[in-house]
């Protein structure tokens, strides 16, 4: 239920309820940050907290408040929870642990978390577990602990579900401007998307990043990603659960499903939501976004005045899918104009020391450097940690590049230490984003070219009955040929009579392979190129029950996977790759989830190593891509069937020649 977040988070009066040192500080913390509603602290004993008047219970509050930081032990918690429900708190934090994140050490602790999800009724609560969170745009802080944040009129939102991380970032030197930091906790009642999409109604917002643990309700992500593209907010993504341990640990933590990381990558792909994988990427790319908002491709240029420099974010670049575009002619004069003949012109850009201090022909090489075809530029510069005087003239130039071309434009320092806080915040108070590290910017510029539009179809979810029952190879294809899929000609057949039989309406040569096995390789149950007078004794050397008895297909150009396996957390995970018996060693694939576009499958192809097979290598003809999708769409229409009881689901290999795609092996699993 989606719920008004507003008076929680930006409100007029805050109630504190609780005495010891974690309440005194948040109220010390809103007034240190300048807020200017009132604060009004709840305790049955004390008669003052922090220069307060103090209500002696909840009750005796002059208003409903606006917020609410509970900071009491858990069963008082709930207590409290019910009293400000009915009274018509804005909201409240609960600040207690021992819900069901502890569920493995005290199992009443989720019968205590559905207590309070019944006592908050339709208030929102943030938590439990969950150290709240900082507006740094009014001041309101129900924050029990230290913090790093300042006063801004704009900026960033993170949401992360870890009270310690979120301390953290809060303390980062980065020159980015944090407007909310909210801790999520356990998300017993109000969710990360559901808190993130009310950070989206305030205007002064420019970006939002995410700390996942885990995806609570699919249908809430596709809600906020709709909701932010719409409002031109970007959103990333820093999400955990890569490993098994951050899987564990992610369970233990926050009771979350973790799911797949494939599953996971998925979601976010759909979303149009980038995926960062380090709390320095994730802080560079926040502040890119800040400044420019996402970018509109990954064409990038680099000016600095060192070689070794050009060669480093040249080499780093690889791998990142940002390109160096040569300068253009108009470049190279403006270029010329502004260095002299001394210097090569290319891009990346060495430009030597000829014109350093020159604050003008600094600001007009580095113009240079800008354009149409650029989305962004990076000036490499390390400012000393000794005396940087001699290099204020670099942070003028900068800004006066921003100021004459309007063009997006970065300072990158080859080492975060190597680019003072002030300098970074004069940056980006004209509009030159301040990079920490070389190899952050880039993650960060990679990043803000994939903000997209998100997928407008829903996910298709799962249901949860046990996927116990393996079918048969011939069961399978049959079941998807009925959804569309090519199959060849085959006949399932047990003893000599009934080989004889089928024989005679089918061409040979022959695949025989072996009923009743899952992986048919590892047991020496596939033969391959049989005639028909050998596929008896073919049969006896299989040796089981059954066998099954196919057509060959000739002309393959490409072997291919194509298989879903369903994810509690993300739906139905469709993956394509490189088939056959060196699946596993090739590892070549691709995530998507169920329903996926056609025009999504092409793309997804096109990402594959072997994509150059499919296109027609050196010569050779390509695989017939129409063919393809059509294949991977009669895979999802089975899905689409049979979501409440589907498991997994697979075909290795499809075979694809110049003018078909044809399953040779199937699997299904279902309830």
């Amino acid at each position: 239920m989606n719920k008004d977040l507003t008076r929680l988070l930006r409100p007029k009066t805050i109630a504190v309820i609780g005495g010891g040192a974690w309440c005194q500080q948040v109220i010390l913390q809103s007034e240190r940050m300048g807020y200017a509603g009132q604060i009004w602290p709840v305790h049955p004993k004390a008669n003052e907290i922090a220069g307060h008047k103090v209500y002696g219970q909840i009750e005796d509050l002059p208003e409903a408040p606006d917020a609410v930081f509970i900071g009491i032990n858990r069963h008082a918690t709930i207590e409290a929870v019910q009293v400000l429900s009915s009274m018509g708190a804005g909201g409240a934090v609960c600040f207690a642990s021992g819900f069901s994140e502890a569920v493995a050490e005290d199992d009443t602790g989720g019968d205590l978390q559905a207590q309070l999800i019944a006592a908050a009724g339709d208030m929102p609560i943030l938590g439990p577990n969950c150290y709240g969170y900082i507006n740094a745009l009014d001041g309101a802080l129900l924050w029990p602990d230290q913090h790093g944040a300042t006063p801004v009129d704009k900026g960033v939102a993170i949401l992360t579900q870890s009270s310690n991380i979120s301390i953290n970032l809060t303390m980062q030197k980065r020159g980015l401007p944090i407007a909310y930091m909210v801790a999520c906790g356990n998300m017993a009642q109000t969710s990360q998307a559901q808190i993130a999409a009310a950070l989206l109604d305030d205007p002064r917002v420019t970006a939002l990043g995410l700390h996942v643990e885990g995806f609570k309700d699919i249908r809430e992500w596709e809600a906020l990603a709709a909701k932010a593209h719409a409002k031109g907010i970007p959103l990333v993504a820093l999400k955990v659960g890569a490993s098994e341990q951050a899987q564990a640990a992610t369970v233990s933590h926050t009771a979350s499903l973790a799911g797949s990381d494939a599953g996971a990558q998925a979601l976010l792909d759909r979303l149009g939501i980038p995926r960062l994988s380090s709390l320095p990427d994730f802080l560079e790319t926040l502040k890119l976004l800040h400044c420019y908002g996402p970018l509109p491709s990954g064409n990038i240029a680099s000016i600095s005045c060192s070689g070794g420099e050009a060669s480093l974010i040249a080499d780093m670049a690889v791998g990142t899918g940002l390109t160096f575009p040569p300068l253009s002619d108009d470049k190279k004069t403006h270029l010329r104009n502004a260095l002299g003949p001394m210097v090569a012109l290319n891009n990346p850009l060495d430009y030597h020391t000829y014109i350093w201090r020159d604050e003008r022909a600094m600001s007009q090489a580095w113009s240079g450097m800008t354009g149409e075809d650029i989305d962004l530029t990076f000036s490499i510069v390390d400012y000393p940690t000794t005396d940087a005087t001699d290099w204020t003239c670099a942070t003028r130039a900068a800004l006066q590049v921003r100021a004459d071309t309007g063009a997006r434009f970065a300072i990158v320092a080859t080492l975060p230490e190597l680019l003072p806080e002030d300098v970074a915040n004069d940056l980006m108070t004209g509009g030159v984003v301040p990079f920490m590290g070389i190899r952050e910017a880039l993650a960060a510029t990679r990043a803000a070219g994939q903000v997209r539009a998100p997928c407008l179809l829903p996910v298709l979810l799962p249901g949860s009955a046990e996927a116990s029952r393996t079918l048969t190879e011939g069961v399978s294809k049959q079941a998807l040929a009925e959804c569309g899929l090519r199959i060849p000609q085959n006949r399932t057949v047990s003893g000599e009579e009934e080989i004889r039989k089928a024989l005679q309406d089918m061409q040979a040569p022959f695949a025989v392979k072996g009923v009743g096995l899952a992986h048919k390789s590892e047991h020496a149950a596939v033969r391959l190129g049989i005639q028909a007078e050998d596929v008896a004794d073919v049969a006896a050397e299989i040796g089981t029950e059954a066998i099954l008895i196919e057509e060959m297909i000739t002309g393959t150009v490409a072997e291919l996977l194509v298989g879903v396996v369903r994810d509690p957390a993300h739906g139905f995970v469709l993956t394509i790759g490189a088939g056959g018996v060196l699946t596993e060693v090739m590892r070549d694939t691709v995530s998507l989830l169920v329903p996926s576009a056609p025009e999504d499958i092409r793309t997804a192809l096109g990402q594959l190593k072997i994509a150059p097979l499919l296109a027609g290598y050196r010569g050779q003809p390509g695989a017939d891509m129409d063919s393809i999708i059509a294949a991977v769409d009669a895979v999802q229409a089975y899905v689409l069937q049979n979501a409440d009881t589907l498991g997994e689901v697979e075909i290795n290999p499809l075979l694809c020649t110049r003018d078909d795609a044809v399953a040779v092996d199937a699997l299904i699993r279902k309830a």
